[in-house]
């Protein structure tokens, strides 16, 4: 079962509640900005520029807030960007009670949410190393990952519920107000984290900075590390080509019947990560990562592309549970190689660029199953980027084997003698 020895640590305790419950509100939202502008267009097109409106801020502030978070204090960092993503999800709610109906407003609000979220991200999850042992790292992402996934399942369920008993006009708004109401407990645990500022360098490496030069220097380091780069890459495979989240709204209106159909899809594979997690004890005990890795990839696509053949809405979760689960088990190993792998004086930028890599592809992913579903149909588009994905995996590991050889225990080693 799911190791909890991180929770004896008790500001990873408090950092944990307030992550889970942030991130349980948050789902209302994401599944509320979709319905509303499939709402206003009827189009699974414009809901996929929602993707792209996200994915640009992420490209440029995930980078910046990467190489902040290894300047100033991570702490004070969370706390502003924190700010901005609470203020957009009023303007949100203020649009949706006014009753503006705007698409393009859609897209600038999800924007300017993107980038709060670029800035948070990469000091939140550098956070992790400097606040549990080491050797407690991949327990705790894997509670993380487990306590957003169960966000995941109950949040969407909870918005699809929202959906069915009330009209788009008056769920939305319900569903922004939920997430604006529970991010107030992030803030909370937040501002309840000790100073955390940047360790000062020995002489032995540059300094940090927060400009070009100091981004520049993450990625230089990057590129000559090819498991960061190959678990990067696999990830891009998986999100950009097999997922399917931008077709939910027309799919469950299609062949479901909408209502709380669309709730149960885009609560579908956060149950999978969610049982995933809660059975995850042998997740640490893993030494062949790489090839776990690689494995939890082809399965996500897999089980992706059966999913888009199910006509029937309880085998379409069912499917789309298993993808969920492979993808907790691709998740925690991404991480836990990033954070242990890099040392902290380069971690937040490296983070800032696994931020891009891993919240970019799901956008490029709502934009790629839109574009194609618009021009060859929401089943082709589903099924073939599944079986895209698991076939572009399978190249990737075999062309480039550093990944399948890689082996956590050894590679510590030689990170802590750098």
């Amino acid at each position: 079962m799911i190791d909890t020895t991180p929770l004896r640590v008790v500001t990873f305790r408090r950092m944990w509640i307030g992550n889970g419950a942030s991130f349980f509100g948050f789902q209302f939202t994401a599944v509320a900005v979709p319905v509303q502008m499939f709402a206003i267009t009827h189009s699974p097109f414009w809901v996929g520029l929602l993707g792209v409106a996200g994915l640009v801020p992420l490209l440029i502030f995930g980078l910046w807030g990467g190489a902040v978070a290894d300047v100033v204090d991570r702490r004070r960092l969370l706390l502003s960007s924190s700010a901005l993503t609470w203020v957009v999800t009023l303007g949100l709610l203020t649009q949706a009670i006014l009753g503006v109906r705007s698409p393009h407003l859609l897209l600038a609000l999800t924007a300017l949410q993107s980038v709060g979220f670029a800035i948070s991200s990469p000091a939140r999850q550098s956070i992790v190393p400097r606040i549990v042992p080491v050797e407690l790292v991949p327990s705790a992402n894997t509670l993380h990952y487990t306590t957003t996934t169960a966000g995941g399942v109950l949040g969407p369920l909870a918005a699809g519920l929202v959906m069915g008993v009330w009209s788009a006009d008056v769920g939305v708004p319900v569903a922004y107000a939920v997430d604006a109401l529970l991010f107030t407990v992030a803030f909370w645990a937040t501002w309840r984290l000790p100073a955390i500022p940047p360790i000062e360098p020995d002489g032995s490496g540059e300094k940090p900075t927060a400009g070009l030069r100091g981004i520049l220097a993450g990625l230089s380091f990057l590129v000559t590390q090819p498991v960061l780069l190959l678990s990067f890459a696999i990830d891009l495979i998986a999100m950009v080509f097999a997922m399917p989240r931008a077709l939910f709204p027309a799919v469950a209106e299609d062949r479901f019947g909408g209502g709380a159909a669309v709730g149960w899809l885009f609560s579908a594979i956060a149950i999978g990560s969610l049982l995933g997690g809660l059975t995850s004890g042998w997740i640490g005990r893993v030494r062949r990562q790489g090839v776990a890795l690689v494995v939890a990839v082809v399965g996500w696509g897999v089980a992706i592309a059966l999913s888009g053949l199910a006509h029937q809405l309880w085998l379409m979760v069912v499917l789309l549970a298993v993808a969920g689960a492979a993808d907790l088990v691709s998740a925690v190993y991404r991480q836990t190689i990033m954070q242990t792998y890099a040392p902290d004086r380069l971690r937040g930028r490296l983070q800032g660029v696994f931020t891009v890599v891993v919240a970019g592809g799901p956008r490029l992913g709502d934009l790629r199953a839109g574009a194609t579903a618009q021009f060859t149909g929401v089943g082709t588009s589903w099924v073939g980027g599944g079986l895209l994905a698991a076939a572009l995996a399978l190249v990737l590991a075999a062309a480039f084997p550093a990944l399948l050889r890689y082996r956590p225990v050894q590679e510590l080693k030689e990170n802590a003698e750098r």
